[in-house]
């Protein structure tokens, strides 16, 4: 008799489980629609400049920068550009005159 006990107490609390969880799931914040599209390159003219260029596809205001890796020299990030649902923007950095130039360009996005 003691073991049907436990067993019905343990489908009981299951089932609070599963409604907690779903309660849980329903209050839960919305993740934004979209994402941050971004891309990039060195600069034609100057193997020591890159830039990076993002587009923002979701519904909200995104902050990114370029973060240039450079051979032989310090690596340098990019000026922080903030941008609004929809708009394009690009960030760039230049590695010091003593460098063998940028090895990869990227980006940090907040």
């Amino acid at each position: 008799m003691n073991r049907r006990k436990n067993i019905v107490a343990a489908g009981l609390t299951t089932a609070f489980a599963a409604v907690a969880l779903t309660l849980g799931g329903l209050a839960a914040p919305a993740q934004a629609a979209g994402t941050v599209d971004c891309d990039g390159w060195v600069h034609n003219n100057n193997p020591d400049h890159g830039i990076a260029g993002c587009h923002n596809n979701t519904d909200r205001t995104v902050t990114f920068r370029a973060e240039i890796v450079c051979g032989w020299a310090p690596d340098v990030s990019g000026q922080w550009v903030t941008l609004a649902p929809g708009q394009y923007g690009e960030s760039s950095g230049v590695c010091a005159i003593y460098s063998s130039g940028v090895g990869s360009v990227g980006w940090t996005i907040q």
